[in-house]
């Protein structure tokens, strides 16, 4: 009150034990705690974020074959305690670690439902009628193969925006089937991490919302990378601003001379020096055939061949028979996108043709046959 003085009323809750209870106390005693994180933060994750996953999600458009859309990214400071709570399960949820450029983690949540979806296209499907369909290993492994191309597009990204090599560890994939299933490695559920939620749709098949987790840890980093550079090309133009407005030293006036006849000036001819590609190719351009490992390829056996002219392959009909060049014990030539790599022999296997393969040429031997 403002006089300073108690009424009856107050007097006597208090001696009753009921009085009234100090609301600035009770309301620090039950405010949530701020998991916020600054807001500089949160531009950049979003612009990194924004970038790398846009690029991750044109890879899963190929892998799919399905036009892939997603949204703007929304970033914000969270416990895992409090994902756990508003978040759905099952969940299925991928662990990639990085190997190099990145220290931790980097986590991605996906329903179930939607997982399901993806490993059937990833399956060849249409991606439809998989409604209580059942998550196994299969689909669990389809998934995982998803989320690492995925991500290593989005690591490819970041590398380039980063100027630094980014390269990450395999996928871990679990699913949560329950609150008490929810844990991260190196992670406690009161720890403030970063969560970047996406709105992802495949045309016609899902409408979902998929987060990416990171560790503080991680997402300090990416910041301080990222201000790192800034703060270089900011001091670089300082300093070509200073030298160029750099006055120039004062002098004493002096009267023009007559103009000479110019000398022919001289051309200064040396040899140019290139870079040496042998010492730098083979850091530069590390080998990884988990990228191409899904490049489909035609395999294909011949079984012989013949010259005809016209007239004879008019003369074709039903019932003809056309000799070939291959004796009946001769081996059969195997070629891989018209490519001829190595010879076998046909056997059968359950009333079908197959072909085993009986000797790998060598490139001296392609070469032969070619000429």
């Amino acid at each position: 009150m403002s006089s300073g003085q108690m009424s009856q009323e107050e007097i006597d809750a208090l001696l009753n034990g009921t009085g009234p209870v100090d609301t600035a106390v009770a309301e620090e005693e039950t405010a949530p705690v701020d998991h916020s994180i600054p807001q500089e933060t949160k531009d950049i994750l979003g612009e990194v974020g924004n970038i790398s996953m846009s690029q991750a999600a044109t890879t899963l458009s190929q892998l799919l074959n399905r036009t892939i859309k997603i949204t703007t990214p929304v970033v914000s400071g969270v416990t895992l305690k409090q994902i756990i709570d508003e978040c759905e399960v099952p969940k299925v949820v991928t662990t990639i670690g990085f190997k190099e450029g990145l220290v931790g983690n980097n986590v991605l949540m996906i329903d179930v439902e939607d997982a399901v979806i993806i490993a059937d296209l990833m399956m060849g499907n249409d991606g439809k009628n998989v409604e209580g369909k059942e998550f196994t290993e299969l689909e669990l492994s389809a998934v995982a193969e998803a989320m690492n191309q995925m991500m290593g597009s989005a690591s490819t990204a970041m590398a380039t925006m980063f100027s630094k090599k980014i390269d990450i560890l395999p996928p871990s994939v679990e699913v949560w089937q329950s609150p008490e299933e929810a844990t991260l490695e190196n992670i406690t559920d009161e720890s403030t991490i970063c969560k970047i939620s996406f709105q992802l749709s495949v045309e016609g098949l899902l409408d979902s919302e998929i987060m990416q987790i990171l560790p503080l840890e991680t997402a300090n980093e990416i910041v301080e990378i990222m201000l790192g550079d800034e703060a270089e090309v900011v001091q670089g133009r300082e300093q070509e601003e200073m030298v160029n407005e750099t006055p120039a030293p004062a002098s004493a006036p002096v009267a023009p001379a007559p103009e000479a006849p110019k000398p022919q000036e001289s051309v200064n001819v040396q040899k140019p020096k290139f870079q040496d590609l042998e010492q730098t190719g083979a850091k530069s351009s590390p080998r990884n055939l988990d990228l191409i490992m899904d490049v489909p390829l035609d395999f294909s056996v011949v079984l012989g061949k013949s010259k005809k002219t016209i007239k004879d392959i008019l003369s074709l009909g039903t019932g003809s028979v056309v000799e070939l060049d291959k004796m009946t014990d001769e081996p059969l030539e195997i070629y891989v996108n018209g490519k001829l790599i190595a010879e076998g022999e046909v056997v059968v296997i359950n009333e079908s043709f197959g072909i085993r393969i009986t000797n790998i040429l060598s490139k001296e031997q392609r070469i032969t046959h070619l000429n």
